[in-house]
């Protein structure tokens, strides 16, 4: 289930409570006309009664006088039965049946009750029968001292029954849409919650263990199935961020092993150094400064790539050309080569400043350091290309061999001919996270007539928001 068909279920859902709600209102509105209808009826079934009382108090009649004998049909019975269709039966004293009527009216305890009355016209209240399947209003009047009484009954009319037929099924279609759209609805939200639910309990698992290897429920193509996605894709890069830290830590640890050991090595001779010659003592001396350098370098560069504090530094416009006539100035002063810079084009772009400078200053950095013959000039260019800028340092070292061009870049490579120069092996490491960081890559070649081209391409940092 896709984002459209989520919100066409859901639409098609409130169209169900809609419908029902469209349905209940039909059924008042059937109610309110039944309602309407029946209180006519009632009215004129209230003024036959009304008039039987009138007439049993007015006169003293029997049981016999409501009989249906009369021929010409001008009797106290013919009078109830012609202003509104009215049913007549007779009963005499105690209920007994003296003129049934047609159909037969049912004679209960009430009934029997009021036939023994003493008062006349004392009546029972208005009830509803089920006569044959047919619905009658009924009422018993009294004709007093035990004499018997007189019921009297009003089928319901043809509209009353229309509408009450109406009614019913309304109400049955009123029940059926909303417990269908009840139904459906209960659906719906136990499809999307179970997988919500589901989501919530490998988040808590990942809360909980600390484990990033959890499956994540990710099925669907709505929302839900595109949290979990994300919630997969984010624990994976969570793994892959332990992992990178493990291997720092780990190939920190085995890079300091040198150092600290030369340094405890050159200390323990600290304890004799009045015992060694004066060129000794000069070399000691030199050895440590150059090992505490080393690991100074080290520290800081570790620190750096773990922290990963130049993503903090805000992204503006950075002319690369100028930052490369910087790092040419100070490579100046701190080797005392020749470096040259050569731009091309409109070479600015959005990025982080300092980051930029230092992966420009190790490169620069890297050629000086293998390079050592010293009389070649580095060379600095910077292009622009399609879509961004292209920053390549070149020199006349000792270049790549063939296998060390796709490694020069990983942590604490170092290829065999420059173990035995000063250097941690994450220089290059530095210039590849700099490039990633701003949409470029780093890259590696052996120079035409001996020396190497390295460097990297740029196409601008995302502004932080």
């Amino acid at each position: 289930m896709n984002a459209r068909s989520l919100r066409t279920t859901l639409a098609i859902s409130f169209a169900a409570v809609a419908v029902g709600v469209t349905a209940l209102v039909g059924f008042l509105s059937y109610d309110a006309a039944a309602r309407l209808v029946r209180v006519d009826q009632q009215a004129v079934f209230d003024e036959v009664v009304h008039g039987l009382r009138g007439q049993v108090r007015q006169q003293t009649l029997t049981p016999h006088d409501f009989t249906s004998g009369d021929p010409d049909h001008d009797g106290p019975r013919d009078d109830l039965s012609r202003p509104a269709g009215t049913d007549v039966q007779v009963l005499g004293p105690k209920g007994a049946l003296v003129d049934r009527g047609s159909p037969q009216l049912p004679v209960d305890a009430a009934a029997r009750r009021v036939a023994d009355a003493r008062a006349v016209g004392t009546v029972t209240e208005d009830d509803d029968v089920e006569i044959d399947d047919d619905a009658y209003r009924m009422a018993t009047v009294a004709l007093g001292d035990g004499r018997g009484a007189v019921q009297v009954a009003q089928e319901f009319s043809d509209t009353e029954d229309l509408l009450r037929e109406l009614q019913k099924r309304t109400l049955l279609l009123t029940g059926a849409v909303v417990i269908a759209a009840g139904l459906f609805g209960w659906w719906l939200a136990r499809r999307v919650t179970s997988r919500l639910v589901r989501l919530a309990e490998t988040a808590e698992v990942v809360a909980s263990t600390g484990r990033l290897d959890v499956a994540v429920p990710v099925a669907g193509g709505d929302e839900v199935g595109s949290l979990g996605r994300s919630f997969d894709r984010m624990l994976g890069r969570l793994a892959r961020s332990v992992e990178d830290q493990r291997r720092l830590v780990q190939d920190a640890g085995h890079e300091l092993r040198t150092p600290l050991t030369s340094l405890r090595t050159n200390i323990s001779l600290l304890r004799r150094i009045d015992e060694l010659p004066p060129a000794a003592r000069e070399e000691l001396v030199a050895d440590l400064a150059q090992e505490s350098r080393e690991l100074t370098d080290l520290v800081n560069e570790l620190v750096d790539l773990a922290a990963g504090k130049g993503d903090d530094e805000p992204v503006v416009e950075v002319a690369l050309a100028d930052t490369a006539e910087d790092v040419a100035a100070l490579a100046r002063r701190r080797t005392g080569r020749t470096v040259t810079v050569r731009a091309e084009g409109d070479t600015t772009i959005p990025g982080r400043p300092a980051q930029l400078q230092r992966a420009l200053t190790n490169l620069v950095e890297n050629a000086a350091k293998f390079d050592a013959d010293g009389t070649a000039p580095i060379e600095i260019v910077v292009t622009r290309v399609s879509g961004g800028v292209r920053v390549e340092v070149l020199d006349r070292g000792p270049g790549f061999e063939e296998g060390d061009t796709n490694r020069v870049f990983d942590r604490f490579y170092r290829a065999p001919a420059a173990r035995s120069l000063p250097g941690s092996g994450l220089g290059l490491s530095i210039v590849r996270e700099v490039a990633a960081t701003h949409d470029g890559v780093p890259f590696a070649a052996r120079r035409a007539g001996g020396g190497a081209v390295i460097g990297f391409t740029v196409r601008g940092a995302a502004r932080r928001v």
